[in-house]
């Protein structure tokens, strides 16, 4: 299933991300665009040059590949659960049709 049904279910609130994904991407974006980096690119590039600019970028790949990573996670079980949705409902708990009444057999 494609990216954009997956954010388009996000931003419906048919699908609820984990505290920890909105939390890690939220400080994802905001440390990615604030001035403020544990590598700065502006006192690494006057140093070490091209090689300072790859370095002060790094953390910032590092924080959205963790970001994206638990995106990514919750992707596969949303996709699981559009699987899995036309047997279970809303609470996940099975519905009515899965269960077998023994009495008629």
């Amino acid at each position: 299933m494609s990216w954009g049904a997956y954010l388009k279910s996000v931003f419906r609130r048919e699908h609820k991300l984990a505290p920890k994904v909105w939390v890690t991407s939220i400080v994802a974006a905001i440390y990615v665009l604030s001035p403020w980096d544990i590598l700065p690119e502006l006192l690494l590039v006057p140093l070490f040059g091209p090689l300072g600019l790859a370095g002060g970028l790094a953390d910032d790949l590092a924080v959205i590949g963790v970001a994206f990573g638990l995106l990514l996670k919750d992707k596969k079980r949303w996709e699981a659960e559009q699987i899995d949705g036309s047997t279970r409902s809303k609470s996940g708990a099975p519905d009515d049709t899965d269960i077998i009444d023994v009495d008629s057999y």
